[in-house]
């Protein structure tokens, strides 16, 4: 009998020869498999593209002394907004929360078991992806620490259902699982289809936007800035068509996801509204500058450090050496002639 013990213990831990590790109860405590994990809105992606706008930030803050007069003040507002309205362009479409929800429920741990678990229950979903996290109420129960973050992504060159395949595979907690189901292309509530395409059009939109948005502020280093407050105002319009595109999920009857007495559902999250807001941002900025440009020009031009070059010129033709316009006019004269007496 204590060989056979030995012998099934062996086959548990994967030691007897030929026979592969399982996933399965022993003694009450479930083994902990290392996962990747990812995190819910801030992630490397996203990490990187905040590291590269500081930089430019902060190099344009080193040679903002080197600018004279009030004009330090505008181009530091121009350069800061600039910068401010291209990091969030680039950084939504990495984000994972342009749709949020989270609900705490009471529910079953593993599979094959009647464990229940409390635990906060959250789907994050984002332009690429979705994150779904598991975090225990307390964080340590059943012999675990219950804090799972998962991130499934249906990006062009990714296969979602395997993904969430591989999490059947690695034995991911059934809340993680049961949401994760609702967005494979199995699932009869059509929201892998909704979320994907609406969620690839708004990426191509966003990034629209930020070519608009680097022509705008090429053109407003340009005698004419007007024609900046042009491509800013169509930078804006992408950006609210890309906020359109997202909000096409809506159309759709949403599909409920139950943890017993209770409902997931998500809402618009940070980096919709945040979208929304630099939006209105864009617009503000092209009626600005297409206003000042009909009434006050000559202020536009001081905003933009384009109206000290004229006044150089100007000043250049004024101080004129009277001397000189003297000598030069005795000299035009045709009757002038030079006489020399004998003394």
């Amino acid at each position: 009998m204590q060989k056979k013990g030995n012998r099934f213990f062996r086959f548990l831990s994967g030691q007897e020869k030929g026979i592969a590790p399982r996933m399965t109860l022993f003694n009450d405590v479930y083994p902990f498999y290392p996962q990747q994990k990812k995190p819910v809105v801030f992630d490397v992606d996203l990490i990187i593209i905040i590291i590269v706008f500081l930089v430019f930030a902060f190099s344009f803050l080193l040679i903002l002394p080197g600018i004279r007069g009030r004009a330090r003040l505008f181009w530091l507002l121009r350069v800061i907004t600039s910068l401010f309205i291209g990091a969030v362009i680039v950084a939504v479409n990495f984000t994972s929360d342009w749709e949020s929800g989270q609900v705490t429920a009471n529910t079953t741990y593993k599979s094959f078991s009647l464990d229940v678990v409390h635990a906060d229950v959250g789907v994050h979903i984002g332009l690429g992806g979705v994150n779904i996290t598991l975090v225990g109420k307390p964080v340590e129960q059943l012999n675990e620490t219950i804090n799972y973050n998962e991130y499934f992504s249906w990006v062009f060159g990714t296969d979602y259902n395997h993904e969430f395949e591989e999490g059947l595979e690695r034995g991911l907690p059934n809340p993680i699982l049961y949401v994760a189901e609702k967005f494979t292309t199995l699932s009869p509530c059509g929201m892998p289809d909704q979320y994907r395409i609406a969620g690839h059009y708004a990426s191509a939109t966003m990034w629209v936007a930020f070519c608009a948005w680097l022509i705008s502020n090429m053109l407003f280093s340009m005698p004419v800035p007007v024609y900046g407050g042009y491509m800013m105002l169509v930078t804006g319009s992408f950006m609210i068509f890309a906020l359109l595109s997202f909000s096409t999920v809506r159309n759709f009857s949403p599909c409920v996801i139950h943890f017993g007495a209770v409902s997931l559902q998500p809402i618009y999250g940070a980096s919709f509204w945040l979208t929304l807001a630099t939006g209105l941002l864009c617009f503000l900025i092209a009626a600005v500058v297409i206003l000042l440009d009909y009434v006050r020009p000559e202020l536009l031009k001081a905003v933009f450090d384009l109206y000290e070059d004229e006044e150089e010129e100007v000043l250049g033709e004024v101080y004129i050496n009277p001397h000189v316009a003297e000598i030069k006019t005795l000299s035009s004269q045709p009757d002038f002639k030079l006489t020399i007496k004998n003394s």
